[in-house]
């Protein structure tokens, strides 16, 4: 069985790719990925979060290569991903948006919990050498 560490890597590197992969997966399921009617690039604040998201892809695949390098990069992503699902969420219960409970609200919540989950089974902490330099 790989270690939680190789397995964090992993997950950076499959988070980072389906971030970058935002809208091909708006394009197959609508419903659960683009808030809007329409292609998707009919929509501005769409691409807009299409570029940020894409972007975040590829901070977290370099961040696999070291993931204890990128400790504030990851919990950027952990947290930044509860917030934005969470307002998804609720927000999922006006107009016809309940998809979004199983595409991107569900995705947001299950990448800031893997994340956790793995950064502490990792135990990614800075080492104590370095914590003594920034003291």
């Amino acid at each position: 069985m790989p270690s939680a560490y190789r397995l964090l890597q992993l997950a950076l590197a499959v988070f980072g790719a389906v971030f970058l992969l935002v809208y091909p997966l708006s394009t197959v399921w609508p419903s659960g990925w683009q808030w809007h009617a329409g292609p998707p690039h009919a929509s501005e604040y769409f691409m807009m979060i299409v570029g940020i998201y894409a972007t975040l892809g590829v901070f977290l695949l370099n961040a696999a290569r070291d993931p204890r390098a990128s400790r504030s990069l990851i919990r950027f992503t952990v947290w930044s991903s509860v917030v934005h699902g969470g307002i998804m969420a609720v927000q999922s219960f006006s107009g016809d948006h309940l998809g979004h409970l199983w595409g991107d609200v569900a995705g947001l919540l299950l990448v800031a919990t893997v994340l956790s989950v793995l950064v502490r089974a990792a135990d990614v902490q800075p080492d104590r050498d370095e914590a003594a330099r920034r003291a």
